[in-house]
């Protein structure tokens, strides 16, 4: 059998439940636009994933067009990466359920995600929330995607998107689906809350003051990080002096995400440093460089019948890498069309 080459392309979604914070932009947004013209990239909103818990359907249609916004205000270029919501593409659906034929219930038991997010009521959950990693396989390899950015929580997904592809690969004895490769890389792949830094930023936390929200202001940002939790303790010399300090390591990890640099240069600059100076400095940081992104969505907004023409151009793109890949794998495993 011939091994079969890829052309290099990057995939990646956001789910649209809720506003989106810093941490969607640090670990994901900032990302995909850096990766603008490296290679083809294919950005999505997610929204078949959302539903896999109930959503008010208003809502998740603001929230829709919000994450697009936030890829947009933050510097995609829709001329450059093909920008969709992903049920626009039909084709997401359809090889979703072939690769629930393909993937093992084993597999999913695995599924760290699942497991966190049902809790003690995974009888009660719906089975799309169960199966939607072999959704998210299906996002993928709908487009032959050989590098998907995400954050370190991710990875499992992609190493079972791997796993589909080989299984189906090896069961008709074809080599028509890539082994995609998870990016991972950068300072604050994974943002911390700013009331725990043990947590997880999230937009669904008790308290607005835990998350940077990118519709936030100037002031708001400026007010969220000058009373994030810290400790006692000035910055050390080194990095390894944060190892036991996970509130002090996030804002760190965070500086050196928005100003492009190392966390270690951070250090280098800080060291020695108390919080009444690195916290001001963070603070003036973040309104420089996320200001203009929550002004700029807030213009987008306004105006959604621009959002909603952007995504729908974007489909159509979508559409025409997405429909032969789905053919030929009909074909492959014998439906027929």
């Amino acid at each position: 059998m011939t091994k079969a080459t890829f052309t290099p392309r990057v995939f990646s979604g956001i789910k649209p439940s809720g506003g989106l914070t810093l941490g969607n932009y640090l670990g994901a947004i900032k990302r995909f636009v850096g990766m603008q013209g490296e290679m083809e990239t294919m950005y999505c909103v997610v929204d078949l994933h959302a539903i896999t818990v109930w959503q008010d359907p208003a809502e998740l249609s603001h929230a829709t067009r919000e994450v697009a916004a936030g890829y947009l205000a933050a510097g995609l270029d829709p001329a450059q990466s093909i920008l969709f919501n992903q049920s626009r593409v039909s084709q997401h659906a359809e090889l979703g359920w072939i690769f629930n034929c393909v993937a093992r219930v084993g597999w999913m038991n695995r599924m760290t995600q699942f497991k966190d997010k049902a809790g003690s009521g995974a009888e009660k959950v719906s089975l799309g929330l169960y199966a939607y990693p072999s959704l998210m396989a299906a996002d993928i390899l709908l487009y032959h995607a050989t590098h998907v950015p995400v954050g370190e929580d991710q990875k499992q997904h992609v190493e079972l998107t791997r796993d589909i592809a080989n299984k189906f690969n090896h069961d008709f004895k074809v080599d028509f689906f890539p082994e995609t490769i998870p990016v991972i890389d950068g300072p604050a792949t994974r943002v911390m809350n700013l009331r725990d830094g043990t947590k997880k930023m999230s937009k669904s936390g008790e308290s607005d003051m835990e998350r940077i929200n990118m519709r936030d202001n100037a002031d708001t940002i400026a007010k969220k990080f000058k009373k994030a939790k810290t400790d006692p303790e000035p910055l050390p010399d080194t990095l390894d002096g944060l190892k036991d300090r996970p509130e002090a390591r996030n804002l760190v990890d965070i500086y050196a995400a928005l100003s492009d640099t190392t966390s270690e240069a951070v250090i280098g600059e800080y060291a020695g440093a108390g919080w009444g100076r690195f916290k001001p400095a963070l603070a003036d940081l973040a309104v420089d460089k996320l200001a203009p992104i929550s002004d700029e969505m807030t213009r987008l907004m306004d105006d959604p019948a621009e959002i909603d023409r952007i995504l729908a151009n974007g489909a159509e793109r979508a559409r025409a890498i997405a429909a032969p890949i789905l053919a030929r794998t009909y074909d492959i495993v014998g439906l027929l069309r």
